[in-house]
């Protein structure tokens, strides 16, 4: 018995994966869904953000990214198209090739083999985050409660009037208290390194100094704040402490481009994959949609746009190939 080929797989389970899968259906293509194991999901963007009050509607979800990407596969399991989804829940994939026919082999993360003609790469990234007497875990509850934050855009507001902290030593962090400090008229602002020599560059520590930005390079023995860290109050350094109401973290991401890698994508020097404007990469039938793909803001409305500019050039394939046989069956 010939094993079942899939006219699209989507690979990753958050605002890109979510949007590929809708999209692929609605557009009336069968697809093959996969978003993630536990421990996939454990180490997403999705499964630590709460509140998303950047994204219109968003609000009223406890958890602003996994309960409407619930909600959206839920409703296609109820609708019409019900019948284009294999959704394949709690699975991920850890290995992929491509065969001699076009096709990818998926292997699953429980070791079964599964087949596609186009693949919607979303896997993602994660924030790098500080550690603190040699472990990470003092962040989670801070992170948790947003009163530790990682992107600008979606949380820079979070800082209005505040007096803030940034954690980082490269110049990218530099820029992170530039802007804050610049949008949002804050209390105070101090960067703290944790131990690292700063690595800034020339123009940033004029701004620095002219803003009156704070650098220290101590290290962090401890977090303290109140509540399950719903109240950050304070960061105890090597020799001082420092108050301080809400922080964000600037040390990069952790890009999970090891599919991408396997098949010899093309990636920018950050590890981000290379694509064009469709999501097509240097790979024949490989699509990237989200923080995975390279020079684009990572947000979930951009997410969603990478992921159904995917599906659409996926879907525009597939009718080419489908009106071609027709074309080819009436010449002959």
């Amino acid at each position: 018995m010939s094993q079942k080929i899939y006219p699209v797989c989507v690979i990753g389970g958050g605002s890109a994966g979510t949007m590929a899968a809708l999209r692929t259906v609605l557009n009336n293509d069968e697809c093959l869904f996969f978003p993630g194991s536990p421990k996939d999901k454990k180490k997403s963007r999705a499964f630590w953000v709460r509140k998303v009050e950047n994204v219109p509607a968003h609000l009223s979800y406890k958890r602003g990214i996994e309960d409407p990407n619930a909600e959206t596969i839920k409703w296609i399991m109820e609708s019409e198209f019900k019948e284009k989804l294999a959704i394949k829940k709690n699975l991920g994939i850890i290995s992929i090739k491509k065969n001699q026919d076009g096709t990818f082999e998926l292997t699953d993360s429980k070791g079964h083999l599964h087949f596609a003609k186009y693949v919607i790469l979303c896997t993602g990234v994660m924030d790098t985050q500080p550690h603190i007497q040699g472990s990470i875990a003092a962040v989670y509850d801070y992170a948790n409660a947003q009163t530790i934050d990682y992107c600008l855009i979606c949380d820079g507001h979070h800082t209005y009037k505040k007096n803030v902290t940034v954690i980082g030593h490269g110049n990218s962090a530099a820029w992170v208290a530039i802007i804050l400090h610049e949008r949002y008229e804050l209390a105070s602002l101090n960067i703290l390194t944790n131990g690292e020599k700063a690595q800034f560059q020339d123009e940033t520590c004029k701004l620095l100094k002219l803003y009156n930005i704070g650098i220290n390079e101590e290290k962090i023995l401890e977090i303290k704040g109140e509540e399950k860290g719903k109240i950050l109050t304070e960061f105890i350094l090597e020799k001082s402490v420092l108050k301080t109401d809400i922080c964000f973290i600037s040390l990069g991401m952790i890009v999970y481009n090891e599919l991408a890698k396997e098949l010899g994508a093309a990636l920018d020097e950050r590890g981000f994959v290379v694509a064009d404007e469709t999501g097509l990469t240097s790979i024949t039938g490989l699509y990237v949609a989200g923080d995975l793909k390279a020079n684009t803001r990572k947000q979930i409305y951009t997410a969603w746009d990478h992921a159904v500019s995917s599906a659409n050039a996926i879907n525009q394939k597939i009718r080419n190939e489908k009106r071609q046989l027709l074309l080819d069956r009436i010449q002959k």
